[in-house]
């Protein structure tokens, strides 16, 4: 059976004014179904399995609020990177408010795979904080350019320690043996199932 991985970050957004046990993300969302039930999400070709070094895997890629409750998941082949899906993942995201979804967090805590120029650009576009620590040959790199290198790039130590929530929140997760090993052909049974775990085990708390 192909065994799956966890890939994500902790998004720091504020407490909701608005319903909090349920969300609309995009788009499909952890809230409920939506209008058409006959939507699905979308079956990749590939089924989200490939080849990495834990053999055939899978990988789900998520982000969860302050709290560690999981705001949105996305699944990709085993050996598929992590950096790339961030900006896809935090788009699936719709917090409610009461009145237009909040997408937007005030900052985004990541380890360091994440830590590449065009993230971090493409979040300080959005204006959104980041807190991610960067790689060491990039520290390297910046030092032996002396003063070409510029400034580091803010980082917030003390923020960063909050990073484990998503840690913890996927060890709880995958102590239900269908997410800690996937058995569905199909990526979006594999998901739905992920789903149907982050309501039981964090929003119907």
């Amino acid at each position: 059976m192909p065994r799956a991985r966890w890939s994500g970050w902790y998004r720091w957004t504020r407490r909701s004014p608005g319903p909090t046990s349920t969300l609309r993300a995009r788009p499909a969302p952890f809230g409920g179904a939506r209008a058409k039930y006959t939507l699905r999400w979308p079956e990749p070709d590939d089924h989200a399995l490939g080849h990495s070094r834990g053999g055939w895997t899978t990988k789900a890629h998520a982000a969860v609020d302050a709290r560690g409750r999981p705001l949105a998941v996305r699944l990709t082949p085993g050996q598929a990177g992590d950096n790339p899906e961030l900006l896809a993942v935090l788009n699936d995201i719709a917090v409610p408010t009461g009145r237009r979804p909040r997408s937007r967090p005030d900052a985004v805590i990541a380890d360091k795979a994440y830590s590449h120029p065009s993230t971090r650009a493409a979040l300080r576009r959005k204006g959104i904080r980041v807190v991610i620590p960067q790689r060491r040959d990039q520290v390297e790199h910046r030092i032996a350019r002396g003063s070409r290198g510029g400034r580091p790039p803010a980082f917030d130590a003390g923020d960063y320690r909050g990073r484990n929530v998503i840690e913890r929140a996927f060890g709880r997760m995958k102590q239900w043996r269908g997410i800690a090993t996937r058995y569905d052909k199909h990526a979006r049974n594999y998901r739905a199932g992920i789903v149907l775990a982050a309501i039981v085990l964090f929003w119907l708390q």
